[in-house]
């Protein structure tokens, strides 16, 4: 009997259209002929199944169900796909949990974990992560830009703490810009993190765990058209994402071995992706995100392509993994 597949996307965040395609691409690769696929559209004011024909049929937030003509559909398996809140902060992995309904990502609290920079860095660097020198802001508190230029230095990235997509993001290089960037971030999340200027070759890292074992795929450097890499640069095609990175295999061999260091450390499962910027030839964290991109401009599946592994295949392994 084919397994009951809801694919989760939309989201509370500012990333909920980047989510909502990301959820579409899983759809459409995903086989039907194996799996019977649900798209689930989530919302703070609606929970709904959409199908091909765009109707929404609303879904029993006790259990997890939907009914379509007359017929009740449970879930074997919920694949993963909201960038933000609430699915990669946690909420969703606790109440999936709850409901002994299995996920693809990973679990609530490495969720929780990474979607905050500021704890997710502050407990890597305990295992020797190499981060960015930081300064931690709250919405509320006194702004001293004084200390927040003499710790960090400029030019420096002022970043809404639990964001993705670089929503919150800003490039300051004047004292005077520090106020309107803590505002631009504030937008985003009470919590702030202000980070001094790397500069180097910028790499991304995707790790998931495929056929059993931890897989780390090939790397991926980042070429932004912008003063950083933006939401534009990430989405709008205004950056090149160039895999295999054009880094030396010293380098190479250095970033592999500390994302999959990360990846195992938390305890992740299923997909991760983690940034790093090299600085006088270390490689030096800026972030994990735990539910990447997935379309195929995105920069996972690049990365799962280049090593020979199909969309579909990528996807369909996530789900199988959870069976397992």
């Amino acid at each position: 009997m084919k397994k009951n597949i809801a694919i989760i996307m939309g989201g509370f965040s500012s990333e909920y259209e980047i989510s909502l395609k990301s959820g579409q691409v899983v759809y459409e690769s995903l086989d039907k002929n194996k799996y019977n696929v649900y798209r689930i559209h989530i919302f703070k004011n609606k929970w709904v199944y959409v199908n091909d024909f765009e109707k929404e049929f609303q879904l029993d937030k006790n259990d997890f169900s939907v009914i379509v003509d007359d017929t009740k559909i449970n879930f074997d398996c919920v694949f993963n796909a909201i960038h933000g809140s609430p699915g990669e902060d946690g909420l969703m992995q606790g109440y999936f949990e709850l409901l002994d309904i299995p996920q693809t990502s990973c679990s609530i609290y490495q969720a929780a974990l990474t979607f905050n920079k500021r704890d997710c860095l502050s407990a890597l660097q305990a295992y020797g992560i190499k981060c960015a020198t930081s300064y931690y802001v709250n919405l509320g508190d006194p702004i001293d830009e004084d200390a927040i230029v003499k710790k960090v230095g400029l030019p420096c990235f002022v970043k809404a703490n639990k964001a993705g997509s670089s929503f919150g993001i800003t490039k300051v290089h004047k004292k005077e810009e520090l106020q309107n960037a803590l505002d631009v971030a504030f937008k985003e999340d009470d919590e702030v993190i202000i980070e001094s200027f790397l500069d180097g070759v910028e790499v991304s890292v995707g790790v998931i765990t495929y056929k059993g074992e931890i897989k780390v795929l090939p790397i991926t450097e980042i070429v932004s058209e912008n003063d950083f890499f933006d939401y534009k640069a990430k989405y709008l095609g205004q950056s090149q994402e160039i895999t295999p990175a054009r880094i030396d295999e010293i380098q190479a061999k250095k970033v592999r071995s500390i994302a999959k260091k990360v990846y195992e450390v938390l305890k992740l499962k299923g997909f991760s992706r983690s940034e790093y910027i090299f600085k006088d030839g270390e490689p030096h964290l800026l972030e994990v995100n735990t539910v990447p991109g997935l379309t195929a401009a995105s920069i996972l599946p690049q990365q799962a392509t280049e090593a020979g592994i199909s969309m579909s295949e990528l996807f369909e392994n996530a789900i199988e993994e959870v069976f397992k």
